[in-house]
């Protein structure tokens, strides 16, 4: 633990180029995280109580630290998981307008369904065929809402948390320590 109960998240590497990943051949502050530093700070701050105040502490060997890139790396990080904040905003509202095509789908499906099974009720010579068909229009019509039900009481849940985390990440303090 730092000063005021923050919690320090120390990410030790022999290399500034290790905490990035190799392939990208982007700008320096604009380089991808290496997915396995990406996955340690993301499962660490996730273990955090919401809200806790947190530092990140790249440690690097002192030859590494006085590079002019270990400068940037606060810079780096900030930018990547604000990248990563905007992808998943992208994805929820993805996921909302996949959400309000099938609700309208399947509210039109709804309504035939329970229009059919209305007209198979009065028309059909069997009862017990008629009540069989109508029942089933009944059901087949909530089945066809499923899917936008799911979206809008459960699937956006866990892309708005990885919103905050990733900005929660980009938001935090880096510093970069010899060591």
């Amino acid at each position: 633990m730092t000063a005021a109960n923050e919690t320090e998240i120390a990410i030790r590497v022999r290399t500034i180029t290790a905490l990035f990943n190799s392939f990208d051949p982007s700008p320096f502050r604009e380089k991808d995280i290496d997915p396995e530093v990406e996955e340690f700070l993301v499962g660490w701050v996730r273990e955090l109580p919401p809200g806790a105040p947190f530092t990140i502490a790249v440690r690097l060997p002192p030859v590494e630290a006085a590079k002019p890139q270990a400068a940037e790396i606060g810079d780096a990080f900030t930018h990547y998981f604000g990248y990563r904040a905007q992808i998943a905003e992208q994805d929820l509202r993805e996921l909302f307008r996949i959400g309000r095509r099938s609700l309208a789908i399947g509210l039109v499906v709804l309504v035939a369904c329970l229009v059919a099974s209305q007209l198979v009720a009065a028309f059909a010579p069997i009862q017990v065929v008629a009540r069989v068909l109508e029942e089933s229009l009944i059901i087949v019509g909530w089945v066809a809402n499923w899917r936008p039900i799911e979206i809008y009481l459960y699937d956006w849940w866990p892309i708005r948390r990885r919103i905050r985390l990733f900005q929660c990440i980009a938001a935090a303090k880096v510093a970069v320590k010899a060591g």
